[in-house]
């Protein structure tokens, strides 16, 4: 089976590029699974890569869905997974609703399954940084149904929490569509030992419902109980929030133990999580399932983060666990990262409960799931050409 991944990918900084990056190494050890392409985001350097990536697609460009359907007729694979987010083709309106448009076109063709990390239904337009003013927001919530029901109409979508089959399933009377959670990247390692320096790190792209003002007023009052504590920032702005982590190095640079890494290469993932006691989650809401957690079990590393929406549904559904606060209350906030920093033994009783809820479903689980559905769409004339081969 020669399979196409239509996602961002490193070292592209696209949303969802770390899920596309490792669902491609998932994929590609599957028995039969000969062959897969990925249709990735273009880069802004010229970077040399294997032949199975495909740089075709650009954000914020209104011709993304044609491009890839020219690509796909290209590559003419025998299926196609679409790995996506509302967002993932654009920050501006037109461009990110004409990108959805990928999997209709694609499904003329070939079975094709779309992966959606988040729904319309429960994304916060103000905090993900796309609210402007009531009337803007009606016709936003109005084109998301739209271009809901053109995703919908690929053979299979798959989401990643119970919630979102259950809303699809009533709001839109779907029959297509199934849970396919989000695993953890890999089988995960053993624990490493906890630093020697309490270490509070976040990760993500922040600015917009992910922000770390409060988290850095938290990190000036724990300095106060313990001046040995640091705190990391991992990551990049938000593409609705640029500048803002340049903003807040700048306003707290009298702030002494903070870093702010950056963009993380791929490679460079599990030194910032190992090096790190506790994994924040300075949220003020939430738009789908945390990759960020999955990372933090894998690596058995606990999470102190706000019980709200979709991370209360996934500790609730797969087993992880936290100390919890009150969303953008700093005292709330300090008091749950002292309670980690400040006790090894409860840092090391919820980073071990992680890193078993991430034991428990891997991407390569979920990848069978794959493989057997597009068996299933593909029919009996492949499988029986498969058997075969097989044969033979």
């Amino acid at each position: 089976m020669h399979i196409a991944l239509v996602s961002a990918y490193p070292p592209g900084k696209g949303s969802l590029n770390e899920y596309g990056y490792h669902l491609f190494e998932a994929l590609k050890n599957k028995h039969d699974v000969t062959k897969i392409t990925v249709i990735a985001d273009t880069l802004t350097t010229g970077l040399e890569e294997d032949s199975s990536i495909l740089r075709v697609w650009d954000f914020n460009d209104p011709m993304s869905a044609r491009k890839i359907s020219v690509a796909l007729r290209a590559v003419a694979p025998d299926a196609v997974i679409f790995n996506l987010q509302f967002a993932s083709f654009g920050d501006k309106r037109v461009a990110a609703a004409l990108g959805l448009l990928s999997p209709w076109l694609s499904k003329r063709k070939r079975p094709t399954i779309t992966l959606l990390h988040n729904i319309f239904e429960t994304v916060d337009l103000s905090n993900a940084g796309f609210s402007v003013n009531p009337v803007i927001d009606w016709m936003t919530r109005f084109s998301g149904r739209l271009f809901t029901r053109a995703l919908l109409k690929s053979d299979l979508v798959a989401l990643t929490l119970p919630r979102y089959v259950d809303i699809l399933r009533e709001n839109y009377n779907a029959k297509n569509v199934w849970l396919a959670p989000h695993g953890s990247f890999d089988t995960p390692p053993p624990i490493a030992p906890l630093p020697e320096t309490p270490t509070v790190m976040t990760f993500g792209k922040f600015g917009t419902y992910k922000k770390v003002d409060a988290l850095l007023e938290a990190h000036a009052r724990l300095l106060k109980r313990d001046s040995s504590v640091r705190l990391v920032i991992a990551g990049s702005d938000s593409p609705n929030a640029k500048g803002y982590l340049a903003d807040c190095a700048k306003r707290y640079a009298h702030l002494p133990n903070v870093s702010f890494t950056g963009y993380v290469a791929e490679e460079d993932v599990a030194g910032i999580f190992q090096d790190s006691t506790v994994v924040a989650f300075p949220y003020t809401s939430t738009t789908g399932s945390s990759g960020v957690l999955h990372q933090a079990g894998q690596y058995g590393r606990a999470a102190v983060m706000p019980r709200i929406g979709d991370l209360a549904d996934l500790i609730e559904e797969e087993g992880y666990r936290a100390s919890y606060f009150e969303p953008e209350d700093v005292a709330s906030l300090t008091e749950s990262l002292w309670e980690v920093l400040s006790n090894k033994d409860r840092a090391l009783e919820l980073g071990q409960a992680n890193h078993r809820a991430a034991g428990g479903l891997t991407l390569s689980d979920v990848a069978d799931w794959y493989v057997l559905h597009f068996e299933r769409l593909l029919g009996e004339t492949w499988t029986s050409q498969k058997s075969q081969a097989v044969m033979g």
